[in-house]
């Protein structure tokens, strides 16, 4: 099976006025179409840097990036959006709903960046919203949702265009432990059905649903982990 995200030799580097950090340093890795990644390290290892860079949020320094068999290091911030666009889902430990819009509102929203229509729209978050538990919180808002029902709303956010890549990052750290497991399970489901998942996490009972564990430390790929054998 074809790399969905390849990187050869990417570096970050940030600076201010007194010293240079690299983020991340001469990184290597493949992600296959169809598998769970999970990437582990302490605070500061460069984690969020590289599921950033992963994402299309962020370009590297140097060093190269091939999404989907596309080169895009080098891309611009509106080539970036484009690209992003229905090929990558986010889900973050902060949920990222925006407080304004219902439910409802927040999970079409990739649909209306993507211009689908209203009747098609419509069946798309009906369905997720529905698959997801909480059809009949559709018309709150965030903020009147517990923490556990708010990570489901973000996860319908991020399937309901049906991307091919889902990016989560710590998807289980606000949450108790019987909610976490609950979105654990529904990522393994969505990968159980082809979605590419790469996921930033601290928790190795979470990083236990990966079919491989890529461990950094100082902005290193340091070792990789398989925990069972991925078919491809």
């Amino acid at each position: 099976m074809q790399n969905i995200i390849k990187t050869v030799n990417l570096k970050k580097l940030y600076t201010t006025e007194e010293v240079e950090t690299t983020a991340l340093d001469e990184i290597q890795i493949e992600i296959k179409k169809g598998e769970f990644v999970a990437i582990m390290g302490p605070s500061g290892c460069g984690k969020s840097t590289l599921l950033n860079i992963i994402g299309l949020l962020d370009n590297p320094d140097s060093g190269e990036y091939y999404f989907m068999e596309k080169e895009v290091a080098k891309f611009s911030e509106r080539q970036r959006s484009q690209l992003r666009k229905g090929n990558i889902g986010f889900v973050f430990q902060s949920f990222n709903l925006i407080d304004e819009l219902t439910c409802y509102e927040n999970v079409e929203l990739p649909l209306l960046y993507l211009k689908t229509p209203a009747d098609e729209r419509k069946r798309r978050v009906e369905e997720v919203l529905t698959r997801m538990g909480i059809m009949h919180r559709k018309d709150h808002f965030p903020q009147q949702l517990s923490g556990g029902q708010q990570q489901r709303v973000a996860i319908a956010r991020a399937i309901v265009a049906k991307p091919a890549v889902i990016l989560a990052d710590e998807p289980t750290g606000n949450l108790d432990s019987a909610n976490g497991e609950e979105v654990m399970r529904l990522l393994e489901e969505l990968n159980n059905e082809g979605t590419t998942i790469v996921m930033v996490t601290h928790s190795p009972h979470d990083a236990n649903y990966a079919h491989r564990i890529i461990n950094l430390f100082d902005g290193k790929v340091v070792t990789e982990n398989i925990r069972e054998q991925f078919h491809i």
